[in-house]
């Protein structure tokens, strides 16, 4: 009887707080109301590139006729689990972003650190620099690499009349060496913006009282302005990790690497018209990057830092 009665008791505060806020009686009942209706049009926006399009992806994902979205099967999912080629290549997805992560926001910390603590001569124009990679599409960055490290790149080239060696022996941009630097590329820059706002919080005083008691740098950075700047640290990881299972334009040109994102378009495409697997994998990938996201947001919370 207990469950039934919290069920109960549960939706008689939903609507008691659904009515409450159409009709506030109280100032705290009137300050919910403004914040509902601010938050109004994001919900509409969720609702509508949101939960509609994954409430379709699932529909797609247990269809048995996928074009007139008719029938129950559970094909796809099993093939999903039966299959080890999209386990090899989740892990894939997971190890190769996770260590273009892990590069990109330790680059990002020593950029974000540059600028912040030392007075570098044309920094505004390093910093524009820094951010420019960010409006560039994925594709744009692949030829980026193509032109530094293909077989008629200026990076090969230079190498290749260092060291006497073939060009085409040289040529890294469809190898796995191009693909990881277009990540990191793309990266760098989105984890170096999070991070110049963490440096701003950064107590100042702490660092110069370390200092004064005969901390070196790298000492003070370690045991005074790291745990500061580890919240921004863990933002920074949660969205480059994000960002970097949503690239799609490089991994298109660059082919020298399997990830999720490539698979879907392999699935959808002629030669293995597979829908169905396709919104399988989508969900699937969804639902990680949630998980993902929360679990990494508990990280967040400056109070659970120990400086």
């Amino acid at each position: 009887m207990g469950a039934p009665e919290s069920t109960g008791g549960s939706v008689r505060r939903l609507v008691s707080l659904v009515a409450t806020t159409v009709r506030p009686t109280t100032e705290r009942e009137r300050e919910r109301r403004r914040i509902a209706i601010a938050c109004l049009p994001f919900f509409v926006l969720a609702t509508v590139a949101g939960f509609v399009p994954l409430s379709t992806l699932v529909r797609i994902s247990v269809a048995e006729d996928t074009v007139w979205m008719e029938g129950w099967s559970l094909d796809a999912w099993r093939t999903l689990v039966a299959d080890s080629t999209y386990l090899w290549v989740a892990w894939n997805t997971l190890w190769f972003v996770g260590l273009a992560t892990l590069v990109s926001v330790a680059l990002a910390v020593a950029v974000a650190h540059a600028l912040e603590k030392y007075d570098l001569p044309f920094q505004r124009l390093i910093v524009a620099a820094v951010s420019f990679p960010i409006a560039l599409p994925g594709i744009v960055v692949a030829s980026l690499m193509i032109v530094l490290l293909g077989r008629q790149g200026l990076v090969t080239n230079v190498v290749a009349v260092a060291t006497g060696e073939s060009a085409i022996d040289l040529a890294s941009a469809t190898a796995i060496t191009g693909l990881f630097l277009g990540y990191v590329y793309s990266l760098v820059p989105r984890a170096t913006m999070v991070l110049r706002g963490t440096y701003a919080e950064v107590n100042e005083r702490a660092e110069e009282a370390a200092r004064a008691l005969g901390a070196s740098r790298w000492e003070t950075f370690y045991h005074v302005t790291l745990p500061e700047i580890r919240p921004g640290i863990v933002a920074a990881v949660i969205l480059t990790f994000r960002s970097g299972l949503a690239i799609f334009g490089t991994v298109l040109i660059l082919q020298s690497h399997r990830v999720v994102t490539l698979q879907i378009h392999q699935e959808i495409s002629v030669g293995s018209h597979r829908p169905d697997v396709a919104a399988a994998i989508g969900i699937v990938y969804v639902a990680f990057i949630v998980a993902f996201t929360f679990v990494g947001l508990r990280f967040v919370d400056s109070d659970a830092v120990e400086i």
